[in-house]
């Protein structure tokens, strides 16, 4: 028994449980709040891909001669599907690799239409491991599986998603109460029937819906209504980040037939209070940003003194109660940056609250979520990762930051490196010029694999009117910085911002390409800008020239529909856009002009063939910065002393010589300039606390020579520093 039950509806993700519950977990072990957390979605999924579970999609009754040719054929081969289920889902779970040998075998897997897409795309998988192609393989099996169960069984399914429409800028409850009110859904048979079991066995007296998406809310809303029916003396709340930006002026009373609360922004007060709330009849009960009913009508109550709790405050995310080891990695296509979201588990974390920057126009910086930064010590981060480890067994993370600072990058990277941990670390970033060479360099030391980042629209014009603070030139050295380092990149791109010219958005487009053209980009996505309520566009959209289409607001508020100014109608542009940015990301096709991937006309482009090239050209950098951090990175220093003799004179010097990984430096250097040089390695090594910076270093260095400037930026040295022996950052 609980007080309280946290339950992430379906569904987000197949391979790793979405945080926000065990975050909320976490905090609530600081408070001595017993409470259970579940993923409803990895739940129904995994009894839904079952012998039994597909059994049940093959009984629904069907008329055969009025479905595809496709569906005819997942039908017919019904009982191959039944006889391979569990060893696919065991496989996916990683506990049966040897079945990879049997899956690439292409004779074990019933094959539908999913598989047409082989012969196309071998050129990419022909060079995979073959974990990784079996993993494909079994992806596409099951989403030929979900092809049947779209089209035959339930309409709404989705493996990330479900019934999304539903929840997507509802302005009005209508539509998903009308639904409500229906009948179950095949899904929402296991779905409910696996809930129940939940609250028989935890017995909670208050329970927590997080909902991220659109895709969990009519899933969230059904689990609710079972609630209510069944359990009318348990406290039912939603949250998460569908309510934090859609439901922020919900009215509909209807929606608390199923709620009691709904609360936004940061979870843990909000939460903490409900809490406190249940067994107390008190005359005014205090509330941190929650909806309510009070006298048959929607009320807001933010009536508490108390203060959110800083980030130090919350305790490490908990993951205990989630079924860790049954989450199922897929890989749906050849790219690399796509697998670590969809394949692999991953822990969660968070170096700081907030967006740093916070300027971007198209972004909700008006809500609290973005607005207040508030980043956490790299000590204490590291700490958290650490007991993770200890707790879920995986060294495997993601930092969810809606940017992470690179200060604290540095930070933690030296923080990881100061405790010999082996962590691989992902997260998402700004372009900015603060990613040198060198700090890329260091974080792909501590396990850094992989950054993604906006770059939104290749043109400077509209980066200067979204506010992003960075320029094309910026981003293409950035990236050429993490790539040499051996850190893949993930670039998020957008086409139809408000004034956005057609010219703009093949000028683009070429951008793009030229980034990928030089290997300096490994991956993109492109997405169609989205006006939304609480971003400037949205706020003031006057300034940008896009006219709002407004609605009555009694339900959910994102989305915006706007006409813009320009009268482009943008959305055609999508399909040429991601076709030849799927060719690109696989190193092919950059002689075709850019004409070809459209089937209307566009304008040439007014990009130099050679800008991303030329914008790379740079000399090498000798201005002397003093406030740059100095690390010397390498313990495997050996030092030798020598004579060298020339012609009638000798003269002693020193041969210094560093073990890296993967290759052997060697350097000579007078006597008494490696004794100084080697006392900094061991003075100023990742091991200490304190960095000593490059002015400092210079002081130390001219107590005893003569021009540090000559000896820094000497060609001993420079080789060092492009080894990244010597950092500096």
């Amino acid at each position: 028994m609980k007080d309280l039950l946290l339950i992430t509806p379906p569904f987000t993700q197949l391979n790793t449980p979405y945080p926000a519950t065990a975050y909320i977990k976490g905090f609530l072990n600081t408070k001595n709040i017993s409470g259970y957390q579940m993923d409803l979605g990895i739940e129904v999924i995994l009894a839904l891909f079952s012998k039994d579970g597909i059994h049940k999609i093959f009984n629904k009754e069907i008329d055969l001669q009025n479905i595809s040719e496709n569906s005819q054929r997942i039908f017919t081969l019904r009982d191959e599907y039944i006889k391979t289920i569990d060893q696919v889902i065991s496989f996916l779970q990683g506990k049966t690799p040897t079945l990879a040998r049997q899956i690439c075998s292409m004779n074990f897997l019933p094959e539908a239409s999913r598989f047409n897409q082989l012969d196309d795309m071998e050129f990419a998988f022909g060079n995979m491991g073959l974990q990784d192609k079996a993993k494909h393989l079994a992806t596409l099996y099951l989403e030929d599986l979900s092809d049947y169960i779209v089209e035959n069984v339930d309409s709404d399914f989705g493996f990330s998603r479900y019934a999304e429409r539903l929840g997507k800028s509802a302005n009005s409850f209508d539509e998903l109460y009308l639904k409500l009110l229906g009948d179950q859904t095949f899904i929402d048979d296991f779905t409910l029937k696996i809930l129940q079991e939940k609250l028989d066995f935890v017995q909670p007296k208050l329970v927590c819906f997080s909902i991220p998406f659109p895709g969990n809310l009519y899933s969230a809303f059904r689990s609710a209504k079972l609630i209510k029916e069944n359990y009318p003396h348990i406290k039912i709340a939603m949250g998460g980040g569908f309510p934090n930006t859609e439901l922020r002026e919900i009215k509909d009373i209807r929606v608390f037939e199923f709620f009691d609360f709904i609360t936004l922004d940061d979870g843990e007060l909000p939460i903490e209070l409900l809490y406190e709330n249940l067994d107390k009849i008190q005359e005014n009960p205090e509330f941190k940003r929650t909806f309510l009913v009070e006298n048959q009508e929607v009320v807001y109550k933010n009536n508490t003194k108390r203060h959110d709790y800083k980030q130090i405050d919350i305790g490490t995310p908990d993951y205990t109660d989630l079924q860790l080891d049954k989450y199922i990695s897929v890989i749906e296509i050849a790219n690399p940056m796509h697998s670590l979201w969809s394949d692999g588990r991953w822990n969660k974390l968070t170096m700081a609250h907030g967006c740093y920057w916070g300027k971007c126009t198209f972004c909700d910086i008006s809500l609290d979520y973005i607005k207040i930064y508030e980043p956490i010590s790299a000590k204490i981060l590291v700490d958290r990762m650490e007991e993770l480890i200890a707790t879920t067994g995986e060294n495997g993370f993601h930092f969810v930051d809606e940017a992470a600072p690179p200060a604290l990058m540095r930070e933690v990277a030296l923080e990881i490196l100061r405790r010999n941990l082996v962590v691989t670390w992902w997260t998402n970033i700004r372009f900015e010029k603060s990613f040198t060479r060198d700090l890329c360099f260091l974080l792909k030391l501590s396990g850094c694999v992989a950054v993604s980042g906006g770059l939104e629209v290749a043109s400077d014009r509209l980066l200067k009117l979204i506010d992003k603070g960075i320029s094309v030139e910026q981003v293409a050295k950035v990236t050429r910085n993490f790539t040499e380092a051996g850190i893949m990149i993930h670039a998020y791109l957008m086409y139809g911002y408000p004034t956005q010219s057609v010219q703009e958005t093949i000028d683009s487009l070429e951008m793009v390409r030229q980034l990928f053209e030089m290997g300096i980009l490994q991956s993109a996505f492109w997405h169609q800008f989205a006006m939304t309520a609480h971003s400037p566009v949205g706020l003031n959209p006057e300034e940008f020239g896009v006219t709002p289409l407004k609605q009555e607001i009694l339900f959910a508020n994102n989305d915006i529909d706007f006409t813009d100014k320009t009268g482009i109608d943008h959305g055609k542009f999508g399909f040429g856009l991601k076709k030849s940015l799927f060719n690109y990301m696989h190193g092919i096709n950059f002689e075709i002009p850019l004409q070809d991937w459209f089937d209307f006309r566009i304008p040439k482009t007014t990009v130099d063939p050679d800008y991303i090239h030329d914008c790379l050209l740079e000399e090498d950098d000798f201005k002397f910065k003093g406030n740059s951090k100095v690390i010397f990175l390498t313990k495997n220093v050996i030092a030798e002393n020598h004579i060298k003799t020339k012609k009638k004179y000798s003269y002693p010097y020193t041969k210094i010589t560093i073990h890296l990984k993967t290759n052997v430096i060697s350097i000579d250097l007078e006597q008494e300039q490696a004794e100084w040089l080697m006392k900094m390695f061991e003075e100023n090594s990742t091991d200490q606390s304190k960095k000593i910076t490059l002015q400092q270093l210079k002081i130390n260095f001219e107590e005893n020579f003569e021009d540090f400037e000559l000896f820094w930026f000497s060609k001993p040295i420079q080789q060092l520093k492009e080894n990244g022996v010597i950092l500096s950052l």
